[in-house]
């Protein structure tokens, strides 16, 4: 599911919008008085990104399967996908899976580790949790396990289970990465998305640009966890779903490979108090593009503030460069000279 995360947070559904988007963050160098995104990893080998110093707290679970970040693109793009979000006072944190997870490792092994992180480095609980459509699952089991543990869950194109097309699809995109054919994955990925994009040099073009920014080469675990991730989406979340305490805002369209109407619907309807935005006639990357998605979560979490006052529990303190979690090690970026483009 990582690949309409692709085209819809960093693309806003073309290359050319996201190189617009690097350029505009650079010169205007994010928001005054917010420092660049920081880049790191956690103690428990999750790498992170983390925007801006607002008191409130977005822990965004970042899409998949087998997204590798950071890379300079995903870093440099994150003032202007998540600028609403820092305007309105949040820390955004966008979390990647650990490091090296061991085969038949499942989602909800993934969202324990979401947990545990959110306990020992957030201060116990966020205001928000936000899955781009992979991290949409952990996300459910997170909050159906551990809703002491957020306020608001929001996923975008994220459904109890794939289509079974949608799961064929990814397990060709692994199989083809593990051969050593990314180039070919992400060509074959672009097909599927945007089957009217022509001529097929422009495909292939465009699919070496995607290799380049989504292969994290300088991972020694980044096939081993796509394959992981990959098995692990014969989830089906429909038995917890009903266990989910908080509110939660389920976006996405009715006309992508990976979902349908029908598992969104299905999906709403168990978990008690669920509002679907559903954009009908729109597919994967349609119904989240990066401009409109941050704004469609805040009008949802304004409004539901109003239906449904909630007591606050002690807040932790507000992160800040002088309180923000250290972490032993940075996430370095990749030296793409001379890599191998599949």
């Amino acid at each position: 599911m990582r690949r309409r995360t692709t085209f819809a947070l960093v693309a806003g559904g073309t290359l050319a919008a996201a190189t617009a988007g690097v350029a505009l963050a650079r010169s205007r160098g994010g928001l005054p008085g917010i420092p660049k995104p920081v880049t790191g990893m956690f103690p428990n080998g999750m790498a992170y990104i983390r925007w801006g110093t607002g008191p409130k707290t977005l822990f965004w679970i970042v899409g998949g399967p087998g997204l590798g970040f950071p890379i300079g693109l995903r870093v440099a793009s994150i003032p202007f996908v998540l600028r609403p979000f820092a305007q309105a006072g949040y820390t955004c944190w966008l979390v990647n899976r650990k490091r090296d997870m061991p085969e038949g490792y499942t989602i909800a092994d993934m969202a324990e580790d979401h947990a545990a992180l959110i306990a020992d480095e957030l201060g116990g609980r966020v205001d928000l949790v936000l899955g781009e459509d992979y991290g949409g699952w952990i996300g459910f089991y997170l909050a159906a396990r551990h809703p002491e543990r957020l306020d608001y869950l929001a996923n975008a194109s994220t459904g109890y289970a794939l289509t079974e097309r949608g799961r064929a699809i990814d397990r060709d995109f692994a199989t083809l990465v593990g051969e050593g054919r990314s180039t070919d994955a992400w060509a074959q990925m672009l097909a599927t998305m945007a089957p009217d994009l022509r001529p097929a040099g422009l495909v292939r073009a465009l699919a070496a640009v995607m290799d380049r920014l989504f292969t994290d080469r300088s991972r020694s675990d980044f096939v081993h966890n796509l394959m992981v991730e990959t098995d692990a989406e014969a989830c089906d979340a429909r038995e917890i779903l009903p266990d989910i305490k908080v509110p939660v805002l389920l976006i996405g369209g009715d006309q992508g490979p990976f979902l349908s109407r029908e598992i969104l619907e299905e999906t709403a309807r168990l978990i008690p108090d669920c509002t679907l935005q559903l954009h009908e006639g729109k597919g994967d990357m349609g119904a989240v593009s990066s401009m409109q998605l941050p704004r469609d979560v805040l009008a949802w979490i304004e409004e539901r503030s109003r239906v449904r006052p909630r007591s606050e529990p002690p807040r932790p303190v507000p992160i800040t460069e002088e309180t923000a979690p250290a972490a032993p090690a940075t996430v370095p970026e990749p030296s793409l000279a001379g890599a191998n483009a599949g």
